[in-house]
């Protein structure tokens, strides 16, 4: 039965809900739209970017499952860092993730914006965000379950369309089709230059997209409070990320490269669209400009629901303002809802105002902002383990703390990585200022506002 004891967040979320949440977040625009250009710039080598990436994933979420379903009354990795690392930390951390899915969903409208020009080119662009936040607003107010349900729409739209081209492309390296001036087969992979035709240079550049690709994807960390039966249903979606990552990431990206070779590839469009239209499919725009939209709104969908139920957690434990962690009749947090909702106007304001590159600087610094959350989990579970070594549950992260220290060490290549680009420098310093001013922010709460409530 549903809790809907007065300020208590609503229990709506089916198994089904958040096996395709957990989905949903693991395959975003990062995939459909970044991976021409992380393709173009590293070749054949970023399967293995992928799966490295994927490994490391799984690692983090293996290490969020346990934090989570360590203690029956952590609803979120965010009341679990405040227990270990103390309130500080979870002051950075949370509003950090708040930004993370505001700065992320902000990129995602923006290219909503993009989408809906292809059907209406006279469209402005900042009308298709203003129209989506309202639709999402509303529906993320009524039930979290119709959230859910939503989510769960949008994520099996993507689904489809990547095992649509997993599909066509098998059946093309089979019959061995020609399209164009050359014929579908595995060999295109390394014929044009081998495995690593860009070097090494090219396959370390290739992280950076690679690694956006997955951001979000854990969010099903948020879902616990909300969760009918989180021990059922937490460790059975993080479990399932291994085959995810191997048939949406892996899968489609062999797929693309036996179909098209990897030269041939454009970077200016996503590779899924070129793929379908050198199949052959009349509506292969059409199609997939919609699949790539409904993957935009599912990530502002799921910002929506991550930034206030995280503003929740902030606010019970005395980091954010009381009021936003009141709950609605039907157990939404709807004033940390609202708030979040109105900050995301800001991005119809900058469509109005300012050229579309902003793109690019909100995505880089919303991923960057997400390695440092993800850093943050992980030096949390370290220290629930060095806390409770003769008391851990029984959904335990392979391999710890040996695979804890191994994905921080990655992580932080990634920011090193990302700083050595000239492109990515400023978006990390700027996510770095932004948490040293969170962090320094936190030394001028009063003691009554950082009382636990």
């Amino acid at each position: 039965m549903p809790n809907r004891e007065k300020n208590k967040l609503q229990q709506s979320l089916k198994t089904r809900h958040v096996m395709m949440i957990a989905i949903g977040g693991a395959i975003g625009t990062g995939l459909f739209l970044g991976s021409g250009s992380a393709i173009k710039s590293s070749g054949p080598s970023i399967i293995l970017s992928y799966l490295i990436v994927g490994i490391i994933t799984f690692f983090m979420m293996r290490a969020l499952g346990e934090l989570i379903l360590s203690a029956p009354d952590n609803t979120s990795f965010i009341t679990a860092v405040k227990k270990y690392l103390g309130d500080r930390v979870e002051f950075v951390v949370g509003w950090t993730y708040w930004m993370c899915w505001l700065s992320l969903a902000m990129a995602d409208l923006t290219a909503t914006g993009i989408y809906l020009k292809y059907w209406l080119p006279s469209l402005p662009q900042w009308v298709g965000p203003l129209v989506i936040i309202l639709i999402l607003l509303i529906i993320n107010r009524l039930n979290v379950g119709l959230f859910g349900e939503l989510e769960s729409w949008f994520s099996m739209i993507k689904v489809v369309a990547i095992i649509a081209l997993i599909i066509a492309g098998a059946v093309m390296i089979v019959f061995q089709m020609h399209i164009g001036s050359y014929t579908a087969s595995l060999t295109n992979i390394v014929s044009h230059g081998g495995f690593f035709p860009r070097g090494m240079h090219g396959f370390l550049m290739s992280f950076q997209m690679v690694v956006f690709a997955f951001v979000g994807i854990e969010i099903v960390g948020l879902t616990a409070g909300e969760t009918a039966d989180p021990e059922k249903d937490l460790p059975k979606a993080i479990n399932s990320l291994p085959i995810r990552i191997g048939l949406f990431y892996i899968g489609s990206i062999i797929a693309i490269m036996a179909v098209q070779p990897w030269n041939e590839i454009k970077a200016t469009s996503s590779p899924f669209v070129q793929v379908f239209g050198a199949i052959g499919i009349p509506a292969a725009a059409g199609v997939l400009n919609f699949v790539v939209l409904t993957a935009a709104m599912s990530a502002t969908n799921s910002a929506i629901f991550s930034t206030s139920r995280s503003l929740y957690a902030l606010s019970k434990s005395g980091n954010a303002p009381a009021k936003l962690g009141k709950v609605s009749s039907n157990g939404v947090p709807k004033y940390a809802l609202t708030f979040s909702s109105l900050i995301l106007f800001i991005i119809v304001i900058l469509n109005y105002l300012m050229p579309s590159k902003i793109f690019d600087i909100i995505s880089t610094v919303s991923t960057i902002n997400f390695i440092m959350v993800w850093l943050i989990i992980i030096c949390c579970h370290l220290k629930y383990r060095q806390n409770n070594k003769n008391n851990l549950n029984v959904f335990q992260m392979p391999g710890a703390p040996w695979t804890d220290w191994l994905t921080i060490i990655f992580y932080l290549a990634i920011l090193v990585i990302l700083f050595v680009i000239p492109g990515t420098r400023i978006p990390v310093l700027i996510s770095l200022l932004f948490i040293l001013c969170l962090w320094l922010g936190y030394g001028f709460l009063s003691k009554n506002k950082r009382k636990i409530r």
